[in-house]
């Protein structure tokens, strides 16, 4: 099976080779544009108003940095499970020549996310790099934070699979990200702790996988504890990974069977 999912890889690793350029200026202008503006921008109004103690004794950059890596990394692994799982199984239908060859459909679903981890990683390196440069923190920090944030996106990736293999048409992917991406992406501690939302509101905030991933990212890049203990946390991003795998296998082999 290992070979098999590595081959598959190679596969997404060779097509990319000629469609990187289309997606490296975004991965590179994406951080600076939102630690710019939200970071660099709006965070000079917030110190400046509210002082630094308002978000955890740090300026806002500082504490806005880690939790748009992680929301980042989220947004790049709900892609990865989404768009082209989708074109995988209807548009390209590459998944059905796939699995005319001894690839079966668990080393296709890990090949996959492995694609996806590096991808991710790769997406989390730039942006460390990019929050090191902004001096939101130093740079062995910002490096060490990547490990969290890359969790987060593999935390995603695999139900975002398993839910877009059930699907006969783009507007569930197109649902995923107006009432689960995004609403993660505003309410899950990015952009303010999540103590400032009404008390109702913050159950379902802390049930988000991105919440977890914020509050682990954060913590490595600034050196502060975590609400829950760490492998409290990264306990919590296993399980919605492992869940996500065993549900991807079985309903794309379902899918590509029906």
């Amino acid at each position: 099976m290992a070979v098999a999912a590595v081959r598959y890889f190679e596969t997404r690793a060779r097509l990319y080779r000629r469609t990187w350029r289309g997606s490296v200026i975004t991965t590179f202008l994406s951080p600076v544009l939102y630690l710019a503006a939200m970071g660099a921008g709006l965070g000079t109004l917030v110190d400046d108003g509210a002082g630094r103690s308002a978000v955890a004794g740090f300026s806002y950059l500082a504490f806005l940095a880690p939790g748009l890596l992680a929301a980042t990394t989220m947004q790049a692994g709900a892609n990865d499970g989404s768009w082209p799982v989708m074109a995988g199984i209807r548009w390209a239908k590459t998944y059905e020549a796939t699995l005319s060859t001894p690839i079966a459909v668990r080393d296709l679903v890990f090949g996959h996310l492995l694609w996806a981890a590096t991808r991710g990683g790769f997406v989390a390196l730039v942006f460390a790099s990019v929050m090191a440069l902004f001096g939101a923190v130093s740079l062995d920090h910002a490096l060490l934070a990547v490990l969290p944030a890359l969790l987060t996106g593999i935390a995603f990736t695999a139900p975002t699979m398993a839910y877009t293999a059930t699907l006969r048409d783009v507007q569930g992917l197109i649902s995923l990200t107006r009432f689960g991406v995004i609403p993660m992406f505003l309410f899950s501690g990015t952009f303010f702790p999540v103590t400032q939302l009404p008390e109702w509101i913050r159950p379902i905030a802390y049930a988000t996988p991105l919440w977890h991933g914020v509050e682990l990212t954060r913590a490595a890049a600034l050196g502060i504890g975590t609400t829950w203990p760490p492998l409290a946390h990264i306990g919590y991003l296993a399980a919605w990974f492992a869940v996500g795998v065993m549900l991807a296998v079985r309903l794309l082999g379902r899918r590509m069977r029906s």
